[in-house]
């Protein structure tokens, strides 16, 4: 069995992984990731005990107990190149013994919910809905360094937006859809991107190569489906959950409507009672 090599697996002089600063006893068996550091603390405030609060760059982890089930609440920051990172780590974190630096023999499947934050580009997903990701499409180019197989649409999407990019699909767990599976939830096709302003289709003082980028994509069908929202993790998330054998689904607060240029007024409370739901509904299916 091949063993990680020190500058592969990196660990830090006190056992914990590189990055994320954690060691395997500090992660729970469900992760909810957001992207936002802050918001780690608005998460875990909802624990009913806190055991681990741990913090290394944008990476923040508290591990808790909720309604008797242990969790982890997890900050991923901003991007692809990010969720990379995260995933890789948590991957190893379950699934590497770090005394010998091999993968262990019988593997664990994570359960990873993310709560994040998007913008609307379909005039049927209201500002501040909840909508899940049953889908995504990933204009990110971390996914190919892994993952050959992917489900290329690059052919449909240039011939559709006139627009020559090389985007992939990913998809939810199916099992993580039923727990969330009730009319509090819109269920939509995300679109990822590895930036927020000009590959989402925003220009404040450089102007974009693709100028009606929003309006293009928002034409563009896989399966008599069109792209719902746009955020900056959901492909990747969901990629590297297939390609590792994780469970993951991504939920988003819709906080911006790009077609009128809105944005939420109740930005924080609907995050808040986005959190309070997803945290309840976890708790009752595990």
């Amino acid at each position: 069995m091949k063993q990680l090599s020190p500058s592969e697996l990196i660990l830090n002089p006190d056992g914990s992984i590189y990055h994320l600063a954690i060691k395997p006893e500090d992660l729970a068996p469900v992760v909810i990731t957001v992207g936002d550091p802050d918001r780690v603390a608005k998460v875990s405030s909802y624990f009913d005990t806190i055991d681990i609060k741990k913090s290394s760059r944008e990476f923040v982890t508290h591990t808790g107990s909720y309604k008797g089930h242990r969790i982890t609440v997890l900050s991923t920051g901003i991007g692809p190149d990010n969720i990379d990172i995260v995933f890789n780590e948590l991957d190893a974190l379950v699934n590497i013994d770090f005394g010998t630096r091999t993968v262990k023999k019988e593997l664990t499947s994570l359960k990873i919910v993310r709560l994040g934050t998007s913008g609307s580009i379909d005039a049927s997903v209201p500002l501040d809905c909840f909508l899940i990701s049953e889908l995504a499409i990933g204009f990110d180019q971390t996914i190919p360094f892994y993952l050959k197989d992917q489900i290329d649409v690059s052919t449909d999407f240039n011939a559709q937006t006139g627009i020559n990019l090389t985007p992939y699909l990913a998809f939810a767990d199916q099992n993580l859809l039923e727990w969330f599976n009730n009319d509090q939830f819109l269920m939509g096709f995300t679109a990822t991107f590895v930036g927020f302003y000009g590959p989402q289709g925003r220009a404040l003082r450089i102007t974009s190569n693709y100028p009606n980028f929003i309006d293009q994509l928002a034409h563009f069908e896989y399966q008599q489906r069109k792209v719902t929202n746009l955020e900056m993790e959901t492909s990747a998330i969901y990629a590297f959950s297939k390609l590792m054998g994780h469970q993951a689904l991504s939920i988003n607060c819709i906080l911006a409507d790009r077609h009128k240029g809105l944005f939420s007024e109740r930005a924080q409370e609907r995050i808040d009672e986005m959190i309070q739901l997803s945290l309840s509904i976890i708790a009752s299916n595990l």
